[in-house]
């Protein structure tokens, strides 16, 4: 614990330093006098999903079960009808003026080429300047790295990473592979997922547990598995979702690459058959070239040097998790083993900054999903330990986090990881 701490020391010295600003907007205007309300959905399930489709309502959370919360994005046009609707429920407002936050959320530092730093980490970055920083990093550790692609996205980027390994050489050990931002406007997970990098990479000459660890496995991290949707965020809509690929009879954009996998793809519930919800599956598995390329490149190094850990790194709820999201009664071959693994990983991350994780199984902890990440690379892919992470916060903010809270979000994730690679067999 104490290397983790000495690190965020370096980082917050590193951020006392004036860094200039450079104009890098997403479109925020379309949010323009927009709200975002918190429900207590408690025993009306079906009232507010009612007002949510009565009123065309786009939600960060779906009131999917009693006792849930709703996140609900509302217009200024329908404010007043929607506080109406939900007059007597218990309502809570999380963004007073949405476009005001994501504006605030969007003052990225400038970067410039060779400084792959721990500056990095105060503020959110344009998507260029991510494929630098990791070209950079890179740069700095020939010897024990390499930038490597899963494939093009569908308007043609390349998947880019970062693949590092220790003292054996490289592919000589099981991998550990990280996704993150595969849904676009989880800006905190690219964050931290480069964050996990930056700490391995700079530190293995100085901290021997790190060491221990990039000797033990070679790492894969790729901050952007859903580049387009990621640049569109950037430049278009803030709070875009899916991949930016076209449906057949439909104006509606994209696909969920995180409902897309081929694994248990076709059972029902736990994604949309509508090309225009968020949550839309495609028309068949594997059908976004992002999920196929994907797949294809876990495969290949678990054939070639076998496959010890995957994560998905995901934002917001706090939530460390294990398969399945598919059933919320199958459970994984190693069911007790992960869940035991994902406590401990919640614990570490709660003894940092007491920031509480819940962890158990997708489905029961969270809700159903099928065709994710997880059920496939633990039933297909081959992995030997699979998790899921829900990344700060629990709806102060939502998927807009202000940057004050990377360093210490990459921190505490940085304890649970940590966790996981002491106690893995």
């Amino acid at each position: 614990m104490k290397s983790i701490f000495a690190f965020s020391t370096l980082l917050a010295l590193a951020s006392a330093a004036a860094v200039p600003e450079r104009q890098v907007r997403p479109a925020v205007t379309a949010y323009d006098g927009y709200k975002v309300f918190r429900v207590a959905v408690k025993n009306q399930v079906s009232k507010v999903s009612k007002i949510i489709e009565q009123l065309e309502l786009e939600t960060w959370k779906a009131p999917k079960a009693p006792g849930a919360l709703a996140d609900i994005v509302v217009p200024p046009s329908k404010v007043a009808e929607f506080e109406a609707a939900v007059a007597g429920m218990e309502v809570t407002t999380m963004h007073e003026d949405l476009a005001a936050s994501i504006e605030q959320e969007s003052n990225f530092s400038a970067y410039a080429v060779g400084s792959a730093n721990a500056t990095w980490f105060n503020s959110y970055h344009s998507y260029n300047d991510h494929l630098q920083f990791l070209r950079d990093l890179q740069a700095t550790y020939p010897a024990r790295s390499a930038i490597v692609t899963s494939g093009n996205s569908n308007e043609g980027r390349p998947i880019t990473g970062i693949h590092f390994w220790g003292s054996s050489g490289k592919g000589k050990k099981p991998a550990v592979i990280f996704h993150s931002t595969v849904h676009a406007r989880e800006w905190i997970t690219t964050m931290v997922n480069e964050y996990l990098a930056f700490n391995l990479l700079t530190k293995y000459d100085t901290d021997a547990e790190i060491k221990s660890f990039v000797d033990k496995y070679d790492f894969y991290v790729f901050p952007v598995v859903n580049p387009d949707g990621f640049v569109f965020t950037q430049t278009n809509t803030r709070l875009w979702r899916k991949n930016r690929q076209s449906n057949t009879g439909s104006t509606c954009i994209g696909r969920d690459i995180n409902r897309n996998w081929n694994f248990q793809w076709s059972v029902t519930g736990g994604a949309s058959t509508n090309p225009c919800a968020e949550d839309y599956k495609g028309r068949a598995a594997s059908d976004a070239p992002e999920t196929t390329n994907l797949a294809n490149f876990i495969k290949s190094v678990k054939s070639s040097q076998g496959l010890k850990l995957f994560i998905d790194w995901h934002a917001y709820s706090q939530l460390f998790m294990t398969p399945y999201g598919y059933s919320c009664t199958a459970r994984a071959a190693k069911h007790t083993e992960l869940v035991s693994l994902a406590a401990g990983a919640a614990s570490a991350i709660q003894a940092v900054y007491g920031t509480k994780f819940t962890s158990g199984p997708i489905c029961s902890t969270i809700y159903k999903a099928t065709g994710s990440s997880v059920d496939w690379a633990n039933d297909v892919g081959g992995s030997e330990y699979t998790f899921t992470a829900e990344l700060r916060d629990t709806g102060a903010n939502g998927f807009v986090l202000p940057a004050s809270q990377i360093v210490p979000s990459g921190v505490e994730t940085w304890a649970g990881l940590r966790y996981l690679l002491l106690n893995i067999k």
